[in-house]
């Protein structure tokens, strides 16, 4: 799909001072607010977990700094409180059961769609030309950005030396955010405190609005900065650019200009294919932009409704067994839906905790 004789993009390097610094960890004890979405250096964990020592981490695509706010813990511990940490399965911190209190789902698998380059360009042509007639409400001062999603993820874990397959159910997530990032509000079901966890950070988010309005909508320009910014992260320059981008696509609320240059500098990615039947966590289907992660053997796709072309969500699904893949990974069949995400409302709202059906 990609017939130009311009240069890869990995190869481009004019982004010096283009971007913001991306913020680092939060104080212990805080969620942050999609840490490094865009232009993280997040390690790559594992896809085990055990208890009560993590097993060593290898790199793989398997990046669940993108799928939930976290709590910041020393050495950039990975969790919401009681669900995983960096490999670790741990419970009691919300005065739930751990892992156990939202594993508790029947493992997530479908069938495995063929994906095509053919038509591909075309297809994200058409979804950048939807969204950008598509016009995004800008916040002002004292006004958040809420997205509602669905969510689940899947995972192995290991307790006293045996290792399980375990699903989370499908669960429903709140996020509040402020322009500049400095403050937000995590109401995640089942898996936090109840009513909720601040996401205030005197840092700021890299994917809040302020930063997010700031970012080119020329694609080069823009798949410039991905490639930059994304550079050392996954199993391959490209796979780690997809997946920045589709990290921007999922919670938080691109301006209208930008989601469609996002769609446009995806269609510049090598390895970028058209699935054309996909169902979001939330069961709607719809038609997919995906690209299959080899080292991994992960295809990310993105789903999209089939007649308006809007973004309906995200779902990671084992398409293979991957290269080299330990014991563990095995467990994982091809089939199974490691992540699945459908954001089901977006919207400008005057306050935390209030929903777009109570805005006046």
């Amino acid at each position: 799909m990609n017939t130009d004789r311009s240069p890869h993009p990995a190869e481009w390097r004019e982004t010096e001072g283009l971007l913001p610094p991306a913020e680092r960890d939060l104080p212990v004890g805080r969620h942050e607010f999609h840490k490094e979405r865009l232009m993280a250096q997040i390690h790559d964990e594992s896809r085990t977990t055990t208890a009560p020592a993590a097993a060593p981490a290898r790199p793989q695509e398997r990046r669940a700094w993108f799928r939930r706010p976290v709590i910041v813990m020393p050495l950039a511990a990975f969790a919401l409180a009681g669900v995983i940490v960096t490999g670790t399965v741990v419970a009691g911190q919300d005065g739930t059961d751990g892992a156990d209190s939202v594993a508790t789902g029947p493992v997530l698998t479908t069938d495995i769609g063929n994906a095509s380059s053919a038509g591909t360009g075309a297809l994200l042509d058409r979804i950048s030309l939807a969204a950008a007639q598509s016009p995004t409400p800008e916040p002002g001062a004292g006004q958040f950005v809420y997205v509602e999603s669905t969510s689940a993820d899947t995972y192995v874990r290991t307790v006293d030396d045996k290792h399980t397959v375990v699903s989370e159910k499908p669960h429903r997530r709140q996020v509040w955010q402020s322009p500049d990032g400095n403050k937000g509000w995590l109401i995640e079901q089942g898996n936090g405190p109840k009513g909720g966890e601040t996401l205030d950070s005197a840092e700021g988010s890299s994917s809040s609005w302020d930063v997010l309005s700031k970012l080119p909508t020329d694609p080069d320009a823009l798949l410039k900065k991905v490639y930059a910014e994304s550079e050392g992260q996954g199993n391959s320059p490209d796979q780690a650019a997809f997946s920045a981008i589709g990290d921007l696509l999922g919670e938080s609320y691109p301006p209208s200009g930008l989601e469609a240059a996002l769609y446009k500098a995806a269609a510049k990615i090598p390895g970028v294919v058209k699935v054309d039947s996909a169902v979001d966590a939330a069961g709607r289907e719809g038609i997919a932009v995906a690209r299959l992660d080899k080292v991994s053997g992960e295809r990310e796709e993105w789903i999209f409704e089939k007649k308006t072309l809007a973004y309906l969500g995200e779902r990671i699904v084992q398409v293979t067994d991957g290269e080299n893949p330990e014991p563990e990974d095995l467990l994982i069949k091809p089939g199974t839906v490691t992540y699945t995400s459908a954001v089901t409302a977006r919207a400008v709202v005057d306050g935390i905790k209030q929903t777009p059906t109570q805005a006046g």
